[in-house]
């Protein structure tokens, strides 16, 4: 990021702040939430503001606003790249500096589950809300749903992700839920990756809401993804996770994954803003090339 436009942003949020809906009132909108061949790739860059910030063996990758920013624009600017999730400040950094026109934005909606707190499956809806998508034209939000089944605080957060779904529905907005079935092991929250587990968490969020009608699953890339994905009629986006020691075995598990039915595209975060050899541009290329 050149020094002069993060300037640019700091100077904008203290003396005008009013050019960020100025500026998502004037943004170009994507034509359609799918491409023509109803496939998508989507950066992801809503992990800080859950308090997780690490990348691979760098704990603090991402607290490098500038840095974050300049790999986000890397990669949008990348062809075949449709668009970013992100929080309220993201997304509005990268409206400032126009980086967003013809992109397809989602807003992450559920950030309070911070990492590695006690409340951490309180995932409390902190972030992003149906009307306020709505307000500044994106096109979708996605939230989070963990369910441990000895944490009575699940119920909640799973409510609560009904009435987004509910609510984005409404208004005609993606609604992208990523479940787990989640585990506390020694103070700290895991998810269960296994078979059983992702169907289970996929049948429950499939059923949230109202309508189904715009609800779209992020998924990760488990054993047996035939029959993890055979769980529902819903369209899926396969999520990135951590950043692997070996990323050819990343991109051999999404392109297999890719070709199930249901499977639409890729959200990714870290695994292609913070690859291992730092080649931000290579990363996302390659990714685009599996679909």
């Amino acid at each position: 990021m050149l020094p002069d436009r993060l300037a640019e942003i700091i100077e904008t949020r203290v003396r005008r702040p009013e050019l960020v809906a100025e500026a998502a009132a004037a943004r170009r909108r994507a034509a359609s939430v799918v491409g023509p061949e109803g496939r998508l790739v989507i950066v992801a860059a809503d992990h800080p503001a859950r308090g997780s910030l690490g990348a691979g063996p760098e704990r603090l990758a991402m607290a490098d606003r500038a840095d974050l920013l300049e790999r986000l624009c890397v990669a949008l600017g990348r062809p075949g790249v449709d668009g970013v999730l992100g929080t309220a400040d993201v997304l509005e950094d990268l409206l400032l500096l126009g980086a967003l026109d013809g992109k397809i934005v989602i807003g992450s909606m559920n950030r309070g589950g911070l990492a590695g707190t006690v409340f951490e499956i309180d995932d409390r809806f902190t972030g992003y809300d149906a009307p306020a998508i709505q307000r500044m034209g994106f096109d979708g939000g996605k939230m989070l749903l963990r369910i441990d089944p000895d944490d009575p605080a699940t119920v909640t957060t799973m409510q609560a992700c009904a009435q987004a779904v509910s609510g984005l529905a409404e208004r005609r907005l993606m609604a992208m839920v990523e479940p787990f079935i989640s585990h506390r092991t020694d103070g700290r929250v895991f998810n269960d990756l296994a078979p059983e587990a992702m169907i289970r968490a996929l049948a429950i969020a499939s059923g949230l809401g109202t309508t189904s009608a715009y609800t779209w699953l992020k998924v990760p890339v488990v054993e047996d993804m035939e029959q993890v994905m055979a769980a529902s009629t819903l369209p899926a986006l396969l999520l990135g996770g951590e950043v692997a020691d070996d990323p050819e075995a990343t991109f051999t598990g999404w392109q297999k994954a890719l070709r199930l039915p249901n499977v639409m595209g890729l959200v990714a975060g870290r695994s292609l803003l913070y690859p291992p050899d730092g080649d931000v541009a290579a990363a996302v290329d390659t990714a685009v090339s599996l679909l």
